[in-house]
């Protein structure tokens, strides 16, 4: 996802994520980690946010944490969560390049 942009706007981080707009402001209510920065009452994401909603993301989508187990498993293992989400993303991205290459045999 590295990016030359500093700032996401709330639009364009729930489109990257594939998520609600509405879901980006209610983690960020529930995840103190997530500050944006305000600018006359719009939010602007940085890159780290969008790496910190990537893992919320995973934890309550992908392995059915409920929000407050994610806040518990966050401060517990950041690392592993991070390499957990990046094996699934790899794998995600290599099904779709598998059934890409099925279309063209």
């Amino acid at each position: 996802m590295e990016s030359d942009k500093l700032y996401y706007r709330i639009g364009e981080a729930s489109r990257i994520l594939d998520v609600k707009p509405s879901t980006l402001r209610f983690w960020e209510k529930e995840f103190p980690q997530i500050k944006p920065k305000r600018k006359h009452g719009e939010r602007f994401y940085t890159e780290e946010d969008l790496k910190l909603f990537k893992k919320i993301k995973f934890l309550v989508h992908e392995e059915k944490y409920t929000i407050e187990g994610a806040k518990r498993k966050l401060r517990q293992a950041s690392k592993k969560i991070a390499d957990k989400q990046e094996l699934l993303e790899a794998l995600k991205n290599m099904r779709s390049e598998l059934k890409e290459l099925k279309k063209r045999l």
